[in-house]
């Protein structure tokens, strides 16, 4: 009897213990699954501000309401024409030289303009049928928003565009009907002379081209 009392006790004993060991085995586990967590929102967070950080601006304050961001990975110096993905494009393979930028009555070679978004250029394109009156208030807003002797903005007629005017830069691009729309303004001084096309300060001048002013 004393041994089968002995025996029992330990069996007890040990039936006791699994459950403190279990406890100990599923805190270990909820403790891994909460740190790999917080590793994931860390790195939603920082994903979401490198993105952000893609379009830094000189200026401060949310994008202008209808503008569309895109990705343009494709950075690529070619020769001869491109196909690019939007109408007017807003970034990808371009030509080696920028165009330069400032006011022009004609249409621009695509892939040169691209060159000059890659450098921070906001380019307004418009339609050959808009008004004498749109198109001179257009001209007025370019020279009065040039940023410093590189200009950085480039405005010229796009036959096919999706409205009347389109602003671009580098993944990014804005569509309105009238010369007057505010939201033009502030797109132009949100993103002339930025860093969103990867190569802020690079040349708007010295490239192709002959603006009218």
């Amino acid at each position: 009897m004393g041994k089968n009392a002995r025996n029992s006790r330990r069996l007890n004993a040990r039936a006791e213990a699994r459950p403190s060991q279990t406890t100990a085995h599923d805190r270990r586990f909820w403790l891994i699954v909460a740190g790999l967590a917080t590793l994931l929102s860390v790195g939603v967070v920082a994903v979401t501000f490198a993105v952000a950080g893609s379009f830094a601006t000189a200026g401060s304050g949310s994008l202008p309401p209808g503008t569309q961001t895109f990705a343009e990975p494709d950075h690529a110096h070619v020769s001869g024409t491109v196909t690019y993905d939007r109408v007017p494009p807003a970034g990808g393979a371009h030509n080696a030289t920028p165009l330069n930028c400032g006011v022009y009555t004609q249409p621009v070679p695509n892939e040169n303009a691209v060159h000059s978004l890659e450098h921070g250029a906001v380019w307004i394109t418009y339609l050959p049928t808009l008004t004498p009156d749109q198109v001179g208030l257009l001209q007025k807003l370019v020279t009065s928003s040039y940023v410093g002797a590189e200009r950085y903005v480039i405005l010229s007629p796009f036959v096919g565009l999706p409205s009347p005017i389109v602003a671009s830069a580098w993944g990014v691009q804005l569509g309105v009907d009238q010369a007057s729309d505010a939201r033009l303004s502030d797109f132009i001084h949100q993103f002339a002379g930025s860093g969103q096309g990867g190569e802020a300060g690079g040349p708007c001048t010295g490239g192709v081209g002959n603006p009218i002013e």
